[in-house]
């Protein structure tokens, strides 16, 4: 039988591993948030050839590396597996193969240890980053309006606290950081393009091409990408010079920023309660997007906060906030708690609290609005 779990204290260490995808990580914090070591493996160079991630590849190695970059941690932040308090793993959405190498190895050490397990939706993760001490200045309180841009999802949520999330819109086909891949692909840009087609946006002419701005102007805060996409193919398709590619690709970053800046502007206006506007997700890291969302959250007197960009992509040190988070709300899993490649974050809401045999529900520590 393991022992009950007792009040959350500042200096209890938390380790989060993260495997949905192709970034194989691991990170230890202390419950008050600092960072005590973090590790990220990219699988970059075993999915290139391929031009994507192929989820048996990615699985097969998370499998290979994530024990490997635990012992780091465990080292870096000079502790073992018996000084931690807890183990957050990501238990989706993401490819259920690395899910399910993740969310076993956390249980595996919460067994082992008798300490509570925390399966994270992986949205979560990227919706409390920015809650991490430091990113916003006295901290961020609830609601704040989250743009989540990524390869896998666009979404605009209200994060209401803990385990609330109110989406307001989505994607109706690609996902923006999908539509930034596919567009740099047809540039002839090597995978994953977003980082390369910002680059070689910075020496074209964005006005050079006129490109659609999907659902600029109407109601709502979904988006719409496959337009665009289809339009960047139509002038590749004509014939480009290396100047015409570059003026293609600013004319395509120009044309999601002010996407992204009109769908802001109306999730706003649809959640008035909201204390900031906050983008996370891979896309984050465009400082073409950051400007454009820079100035929709200033029109509307509210801070923009964005994590530091290592935090914007996959990485473990969401996870284990994510999961210190749950802990203050007396949220852990059961050791029958199954990864799943599809959660909605608003499935969220209706989660069992502390369901993991013999531990109680953690008292808040305070200091963190709730």
């Amino acid at each position: 039988m393991m022992e009950p779990m007792r009040a959350l204290r500042n200096e209890d260490l938390v380790l989060g591993l993260e495997s949905s995808c192709d970034e194989t990580a691991a990170a230890i914090l202390r419950a008050d948030g600092t960072i005590l070591a973090e590790a990220v493996l990219s699988q970059l160079a075993e999915h290139t050839p391929y031009g994507g991630v192929v989820p048996e590849i990615a699985a097969r190695s998370h499998l290979a590396h994530l024990p490997g970059l635990v012992r780091r941690v465990l080292d870096q932040a000079g502790t073992t597996p018996a000084g931690l308090a807890a183990v957050a793993a990501t238990a989706g959405p993401g490819l259920i193969g690395g899910l399910i190498v993740g969310a076993t190895l956390g249980k595996g050490i919460a067994i082992a240890q008798g300490i509570p397990y925390l399966g994270i939706n992986h949205l979560e993760g990227h919706a409390l980053t920015p809650r991490l001490p430091g990113v916003h200045p006295g901290g961020l309180a609830f609601p704040y309006l989250l743009l989540l841009l990524s390869g896998g999802h666009c979404q605009c949520v209200l994060v209401e606290g803990v385990g609330r999330h109110r989406r307001l819109g989505t994607t109706l086909d690609d996902a923006v950081g999908e539509a930034f891949d596919k567009s740099a692909k047809l540039l002839g840009l090597p995978w994953p393009g977003g980082p390369h087609l910002e680059r070689l946006a910075a020496d074209g002419d964005a006005k050079r091409f006129t490109l659609p701005r999907p659902l600029l102007g109407r109601a709502g805060c979904d988006f719409s990408f496959s337009g665009l996409k289809t339009a960047v193919a139509n002038i590749v398709a004509k014939g480009l010079d290396a100047q015409g590619r570059a003026d293609l690709a600013a004319g395509f970053q120009a044309a999601v920023s002010a996407t992204l800046a009109d769908r802001a502007a109306h999730a706003l206006a649809m959640a008035p309660e909201a204390t900031a506007l906050v983008v996370s997700g891979g896309v984050a890291a465009n400082q073409g997007v950051r400007t454009a969302l820079a100035g929709v959250a200033a029109r509307a007197g509210l801070p923009l906060v964005a994590p530091p960009i290592r935090l914007c992509t996959d990485n473990a040190v969401m996870i284990a906030w994510a999961g210190i988070e749950r802990l203050r709300a007396g949220l852990t899993e059961g050791l029958d708690h199954a990864p799943r490649p599809r959660w909605p974050l608003a499935e969220l809401a209706g989660q069992e609290p502390a369901r993991f045999p013999g531990v109680l529900p953690v008292q808040s520590l305070g200091g963190h609005p709730q």
